[in-house]
């Protein structure tokens, strides 16, 4: 069984098991393959030269076979730049947790999958200590967790613009489910939830499907009950395509509404709060106790935020949402009384 090993099967058992942080010494090798310490050099040799080579090809690769003098044989340092390193795996695994968008089981069973595929095996025990006690503590939320292959099956739809019937359950009524017409076009996650935004159609005269109004609805995707596909197209064009990214920008706790311009005025020593909640904000002006800041909001999910500052904002426009908020603010006085 020893002499039928090729040299190529051999360098890449070697090289495998050196990125999983094996040790390789030469004399266990050149007896396991039957074949002399020289050949296992030659082999070693070539593993070094192919991450040379990555080296050239890859800026992030950092990779090197080294010689460990202690335990007598050759090791890998440094990380492969197409993965991750142990940091980026224990912060992705801390935001995971976070963001409590899993069931439990679901939630240990992608942080297996995140630790064992990609952490070398010397630091897997190291980065799963780090993570046990919350994971150990992790609560789920308390609506069912979504269907993942409700989830995957929005993004096909949404890649070939696909027409969607949904029923839909609005948490906040009693009237159970509304039947909807739409058009997906992006899939977002904010505070705990998948959100599929979708443009509600409904037909014209002519009987085609026409947006019902010129800003996209949002959809909690646990919530939607039923989907069905209507084997009908919709076009989207280049410029008019709609870009998650871009309304993640301007959308607060994901009501979604009317684009509109805010400016308000920031109290405190640093406007670090609302810059970095509002990515679309801009200071136009700062005096010393106080930054006027400007930004570019979809809907009225920007009143819960403002509230959330208390006295450290007062909103200067527009007129209608200065209004809005003086109103609430005199209702939660008057709760105190």
């Amino acid at each position: 069984m020893k002499n039928k090993h090729s040299k190529n099967s051999r360098t890449l058992s070697i090289y495998i098991r050196l990125c999983a942080g094996k040790l390789i010494n030469k004399a266990e090798e050149a007896n396991r393959f039957g074949v002399d310490e020289r050949s296992i050099q030659r082999d070693i040799d070539d593993i070094r030269a192919f991450l040379e080579d990555q080296k050239t090809e890859r800026s992030t690769e950092s990779r090197e076979i080294i010689y460990d003098r202690v335990h007598k044989g050759f090791t890998m340092t440094g990380t492969d730049g197409s993965a991750m390193t142990n940091s980026e795996i224990l912060a992705v695994s801390k935001i995971l947790l976070e963001s409590r968008a899993f069931s439990k089981k679901e939630m240990d069973s992608l942080l297996s999958k995140l630790v064992e595929g990609c952490v070398p095996l010397r630091n897997m025990k190291l980065v799963s200590d780090l993570i046990a006690n919350e994971k150990y503590h992790y609560v789920e939320l308390t609506h069912p967790s979504y269907d993942r292959d409700s989830l995957w099956n929005l993004g096909v739809a949404i890649r070939n613009h696909n027409l969607l019937e949904i029923s839909y359950h609005k948490g906040d009524t009693a009237d159970g489910c509304v039947k909807r017409m739409i058009e997906p076009v992006g899939i977002v996650f904010s505070e705990y939830y998948f959100y599929l935004n979708a443009f509600l159609v409904e037909k014209d005269a002519k009987g085609k499907y026409a947006h019902k109004y010129s800003y996209p609805a949002v959809f909690r995707v646990d919530r939607i009950v039923k989907l069905r596909e209507t084997n009908e197209k919709f076009k989207v064009s280049y410029n008019g395509r709609f870009e998650e990214g871009e309304f993640r920008k301007r959308v607060q706790f994901m009501y979604s509404g009317e684009l509109m311009r805010v400016k308000f005025r920031f109290y405190g020593g640093s406007a670090e709060a609302a810059l970095d909640r509002l990515p679309t904000a801009k200071i136009v002006s700062k005096q010393p106790d106080w930054y006027e800041i400007e930004a570019e909001v979809f809907g009225k999910g920007i009143i819960m935020w403002l509230l959330s500052q208390g006295e450290r904002v007062e909103v200067l426009s527009p007129d209608w949402l200065r209004e809005e908020m003086k109103g609430k603010l005199e209702k939660m006085v008057e709760r105190y009384q």
